[in-house]
């Protein structure tokens, strides 16, 4: 009896890190100048918003950031996935809550990540302004000799 209770309570707390910190986390954008248009790709639908902005994101997602503004350069920030001390605590405390099931959920869930940078935020580069036509000119009508010389 006593095994089948430990076998349950692991079950049940399996994924400490997924129980106290979540499978999502808000991702804080902006941009300068602000009003750029943000397209985040990697979540489960593409979503698109005007910076600055925030967004849901799961943590296992690989997710990418396409900042566009008419007169600006596109820039484009990759986010990366990193284990931080509250992360590792709650996958370390599978060890000794969780077991083997709830350091599984929490590799499938990513639960112990955050993406960085977060918040994510740019600069914008002023895009080269389209060089000049040439102007076309008139040729001058030939002259006529002088008279008096």
């Amino acid at each position: 009896m006593r095994i089948f209770g430990i076998v349950a309570l692991g079950v049940m707390l399996g994924g400490c890190a997924s129980v106290t910190r979540g499978t999502t986390e808000n991702i804080a954008i902006s941009s300068t100048p602000s009003g750029a248009e943000a397209v985040v790709s990697g979540l489960e639908v593409p979503t698109t918003c005007t910076t600055p902005c925030s967004v849901v994101a799961k943590r296992n997602a690989d997710i990418s950031i396409t900042f566009q503004k008419p007169g600006y350069e596109s820039q484009v920030v990759q986010l990366q996935r990193d284990i931080p001390g509250t992360g590792a605590a709650g996958f370390a405390g599978n060890l000794l809550l969780g077991g083997i099931v709830g350091m599984g959920v929490d590799a499938a869930t990513g639960a112990a990540t955050d993406h960085k940078p977060n918040p994510v935020i740019v600069t914008m580069q002023p895009s080269a302004p389209p060089p000049r036509a040439p102007v076309a000119r008139k040729p001058r009508p030939p002259q006529a000799p002088d008279a008096g010389t």
